[in-house]
């Protein structure tokens, strides 16, 4: 049997981290990694680049039944101090927009970071590691198929149920409800949209082609790219909307955000009287956009000069390019999806430690809480801080 101080679920980048930091504390530390190397996530990640952090990292870019939950861990482990350990071990980087910082190599330079930290602290690392069974009476009690591992505290790290492919299961959340914990419903998040009909018909001829918009979903809009697919809308703005979005419900697509389109149509058609409307829409937007679109909102005035087009109707088709309105048929799920929204109840869990209240030396952090980031960034962040927060008392 393998003594430990900690035993920690999960080699991804919330379990590091708190390895590390508890490490450093001089604590033993056991890392149990189900899959047949650490970081799997961080290195497919952005690309291959690992979108490892932002700039502009603050609690509002967060969801949670709790909104106020992640504040206190997010305060004391900031982005500043997870770029410093970067700058630390000379990593180079790059800002993308918006705050997204990426590796300017690989993703493998943030895993080979993480390893090295974890070396130093004395951390051991297990991977393949199948867990059959955890129990706690006095201490935890860990069987496994590297061994059998003891420990006061135990920490779940295991992740949420995103891309399934890379080893995610359910085994964090099953584990928090055999000690009592309420676990939340969960769904995919940052993922893209899926249609049927017409609509997929559509997205399909324009799969490829992208737009900036911007996109509503249950009043919270985002301003971003929007990619058409062979199975539906993806790209940034979607991904995010998608976080919010609620089955059964509609999105509006602003295709021509921050544009006064019925002063822009009615100053072209008394500039240019002759030019036809698909002429003038085109200029806007992609061409096989405009010839899809077309047929949905101005067939009967597409091949018209403006001069011959009412003032009125000039004014709606603008509103109608404002305001797209979509009922998507589903999303393509934890196949692809980024995150997990949902998750282990933060009201079970201490804001300051990530201690479970009644459940003494049993840790959650990462992806598994109630804590979804935005994409950009913030789901790494709320890794490092959740991770550090607890590597700070285990």
């Amino acid at each position: 049997m393998g003594e430990f101080d900690v035993i920690i679920l999960g080699g991804g980048a919330a379990g590091l981290m708190c390895a590390i930091t508890a490490g450093q504390r001089g604590r033993r530390i056991a890392v149990l990694e189900g899959s047949n190397r650490i970081g799997k996530k961080i290195l497919m990640s952005g690309g291959g680049r690992c979108n490892f952090t932002n700039m502009y990292c603050e609690p509002s870019r967060f969801i949670s039944t709790n909104p106020h939950f992640c504040k206190s861990a997010l305060s004391r482990y900031t982005q500043w101090d997870f770029i410093a350990l970067v700058d630390q071990h000379k990593i180079p980087y790059h800002e993308k927009e918006e705050g997204q910082l990426f590796c300017d190599d690989t993703s493998k330079d943030i895993v080979a970071m993480l390893q090295k930290e974890c070396d130093g602290a004395g951390v051991e690392i297990f991977t393949d590691c199948e867990i059959s069974k955890v129990t706690n009476t006095e201490g935890f009690v860990v069987r496994s198929s590297c061994g059998t591992f003891s420990g006061s505290s135990l920490v779940i790290a295991t992740g949420g149920l995103s891309i399934p492919k890379m080893g995610a299961s359910d085994f964090g959340y099953r584990l928090a409800r055999q000690f009592g914990l309420n676990v939340l419903d969960t769904r995919a998040g940052l993922v893209p949209f899926t249609f049927t009909g017409g609509m997929q018909d559509m997205t399909e001829r324009l799969s490829g082609v992208s737009t900036n918009v911007a996109l509503t979903s249950r009043d919270t809009t985002f301003n971003g790219d929007l990619l058409f697919t062979h199975r539906g809308l993806s790209g940034p703005a979607v991904l995010q909307v998608s976080s919010y979005w609620v089955p059964g419900e509609e999105i509006s697509i602003d295709l021509l955000p921050n544009t006064d389109t019925s002063t822009l149509f009615l100053q072209a058609k008394s500039a240019r009287p002759s030019s036809l409307l698909r002429t003038l829409i085109a200029e806007l937007l992609p061409k096989s956009l405009v010839h899809e679109l077309q047929s949905l909102f101005w067939a009967d005035s597409a091949e018209k000069p403006l001069a011959e087009i009412a003032d009125d109707e000039l004014r709606y088709l603008g509103h109608q390019l404002r305001h797209w309105n979509l009922k998507p048929a589903a999303t393509e799920g934890y196949r692809t999806a980024e995150v997990t929204l949902g998750g282990i109840d933060t009201d079970e869990l201490s804001s300051k430690t990530m201690e479970c209240k009644t459940q003494p030396g049993l840790y959650c952090i990462g992806e598994v809480v109630d804590v979804t980031g935005h994409l950009g960034g913030f789901n790494f962040q709320w890794a490092w801080a959740s991770g550090h927060a607890a590597g700070e008392v285990v």
